[in-house]
């Protein structure tokens, strides 16, 4: 298990005896690809993104699966220092320690220096589970939501609990 991407975060969940179990399955790289585990798995499925301002600050964001998040107008919900946009596969693993796709609130354990700021979709707390990839993208965890928030505490981070921003529905298409 010494190379096994996941070691560091069960081994927080386990001294903080957070429940994990955990889903084995092939590599999952987006929520289209996720939502064919429905029925395996039950619970709130997040999806996550790792952005950055013009500040050079990086943030950590955990959303509902299907939140139609609208990064034009995120840096005024985060207080990000103008506009937001995708960190690099490079500073994904400079901050996180993982791989595009694996991305995952449970990678804030490799996050020793605080750097990243953790924001947490309001919605997401209306379920008692939540379902997270545990730092690889072919496993998936399922996590009480008191579990997560405790385990993101626990690596040093604080929770923003925020409602995000959404991109207006696409307009009706006229009949």
């Amino acid at each position: 298990m010494r190379d096994d991407p996941s070691a560091k975060a069960f081994d927080l969940l386990s001294k903080l005896g957070i429940a994990n179990p955990t889903l084995e399955h092939p590599p999952l790289h987006t929520v289209e690809e996720s939502q064919a585990l429905r029925g395996e798995i039950a619970g709130g499925h997040v999806k996550n993104l790792f952005v950055k301002d013009k500040g050079g600050n990086f943030y950590l964001i955990t959303a509902e699966e299907d939140s139609p998040l609208d990064l034009k107008t995120m840096d005024k919900a985060i207080g990000a220092k103008g506009r937001v946009s995708f960190a690099s596969a490079e500073q994904l693993m400079t901050y996180l320690g993982i791989l595009p796709g694996s991305v995952s609130p449970l990678a804030l354990v490799n996050d020793t220096g605080g750097v990243v700021r953790f924001i947490l979709e309001k919605k997401l707390l209306e379920h008692a589970i939540l379902n997270v990839h545990p730092l690889i993208n072919t496993r998936t965890s399922s996590i009480s939501r008191e579990g997560l928030l405790a385990y993101v505490k626990a690596t040093g981070h604080e929770v923003t609990i925020l409602d995000l921003p959404h991109r207006a529905p696409a307009e009706a298409a006229p009949e």
